[in-house]
């Protein structure tokens, strides 16, 4: 896959799929609940600069995760959802550890839509399925 690349810091890599149209955020180490939020920062920011209706979140590479989707987290996706963003294909770390509360969260949440995987290759298939709706307006549908 042909990527753009968009930051590169030691906790994150955000790049852009050329080729698919949608990023790619490839989580990296350990992070905290505090850590977390701030890559979300940055994935919003790339989003702002790359809009696209699509994200794939890779936590494969995340040694320790010691976070957890959370109410906030389910807020960040909200505004995501308002800036355009439609499917989240959210690839879980090895042996996560908040994997049954993140669920739990994913599973009430409607837009956007949000599905869990635990290897990259299921998740760039099924979010190269994902077909958005055009609005009248012509921005993306629900």
């Amino acid at each position: 896959m042909p990527l753009l690349p968009v930051l590169e810091a030691p906790e994150i890599i955000i790049s852009y799929d050329t080729e698919n149209q949608w990023l790619y955020a490839d989580w990296q180490g350990e992070h905290t609940q505090d850590s977390a939020r701030v890559g979300c920062h940055h994935i919003q920011t790339a989003l702002g600069q790359y809009p696209t209706s699509k994200l794939l979140n890779d936590n494969s590479n995340l040694s320790r995760p010691q976070m957890q989707l959370t109410e906030w987290g389910v807020n960040w996706l909200r505004e995501m959802y308002g800036q355009g963003l439609r499917f989240v294909a959210w690839v879980y770390a090895p042996d996560y550890p908040g994997r049954k509360p993140s669920d739990a969260l994913v599973r009430y949440l409607e837009k956007p839509t949000v599905l869990a995987f635990d290897d990259v290759a299921t998740a760039f298939l099924w979010l190269s399925r994902q077909q958005v709706r055009q609005a009248p307006d012509g921005l993306p549908g629900s």
